[in-house]
């Protein structure tokens, strides 16, 4: 993932973590992870003729965020690290199954997630969610209370993968972002903040600890 051409490729890193219930544990998929694809909410504008002929620009609320992953489960678990399994995150639930046999079970429950993607050169990292190096570069995009939406297992290629999508809105209900991006040029970015109530309050206007 060097940059030494310019840009990043082959490879990132991704941590997902549950929002409390799963006590703010990060869980690494980057092993099972072959593509990554980030729907940005658009800043859309229309125009609105008037009767001289001109047109007034009317601006449209950013949309929301559609991120898409696509990978290789093994099994159902999502609460091991580095993950193996996506089930659990999309079916909820007030706690995961962590003995074997796993069992997971369709459940009304939507959980919230924090999703963190990496692109670094600093070969230390081991996770999205973690520090980097003084010396290193990197590149890091985050979506606090994202909802996992979709999971589609296929074996239409002779190898059973999943696509699984998780949608974010720029801005929760007090106006308070939800995305965040860092860089670093030779410069380390921070680990990131344990995801629980403490730093990402459920009410309330104050900026959340990212």
């Amino acid at each position: 993932m060097a940059t030494n051409q310019g840009a990043w490729s082959e490879t990132a890193f991704v941590t997902i973590t549950r929002y409390a219930a799963g006590g703010g544990t990060d869980v690494q998929f980057a092993s099972l992870t072959e593509t990554i694809d980030i729907d940005m909410g658009d800043k859309d504008i229309e125009q609105v003729p008037t009767l001289i002929g001109g047109r007034v620009v009317k601006k449209t609320p950013q949309d929301i965020t559609t991120i898409t992953f696509e990978g290789y489960p093994v099994d159902l678990d999502s609460g091991s690290s580095p993950a193996t399994g996506v089930s659990q995150l999309f079916q909820g639930g007030a706690t995961w199954d962590t003995s074997e046999p796993l069992t997971n079970t369709s459940t009304i429950v939507r959980d919230l997630f924090r999703i963190a993607i990496l692109w670094t050169d600093d070969t230390t990292a081991t996770s999205a969610a973690g520090a980097t190096a003084s010396s290193t570069n990197a590149y890091r995009i985050v979506f606090a209370h994202a909802y996992c939406t979709s999971m589609k297992p296929s074996y239409t290629d002779g190898i059973l993968k999943v696509t699984f999508t998780f949608k974010c809105p720029a801005f929760n209900k007090f106006g308070m972002s939800l995305i965040k991006e860092e860089s670093g040029d030779a410069t380390a970015i921070a680990t990131l903040n344990t995801y629980n109530s403490t730093n990402y309050p459920p009410a309330g206007t104050s900026s959340y600890t990212w």
